[in-house]
């Protein structure tokens, strides 16, 4: 059976960037003066969570594999 390491290091290296660029937005939101630039930054962290929950579900779904291949 393959072993799914390596995709789940890189999809790990990639959850870990969404979150940080989640909190860019944040933060950028705290500091905006205009009540639209809020609105968008904030818009903006939502889509880059909801990437980030997807990239975990793959995360769980392909270790989930690996420990099933392990067990073979």
């Amino acid at each position: 059976m393959p072993d799914y390491e390596d995709l789940v290091e890189r999809l790990t290296a990639i959850e870990e960037d969404l979150r940080d660029r989640a909190y860019d937005q944040l933060r950028q939101a705290a500091s905006a003066a205009d009540e639209d630039d809020v609105r968008a930054f904030k818009a903006h962290e939502r889509s880059l969570l909801q990437a980030r929950r997807a990239i975990a579900k793959a995360i769980g779904a392909l270790s989930g594999l690996g420990a099933a291949t392990e067990s073979d």
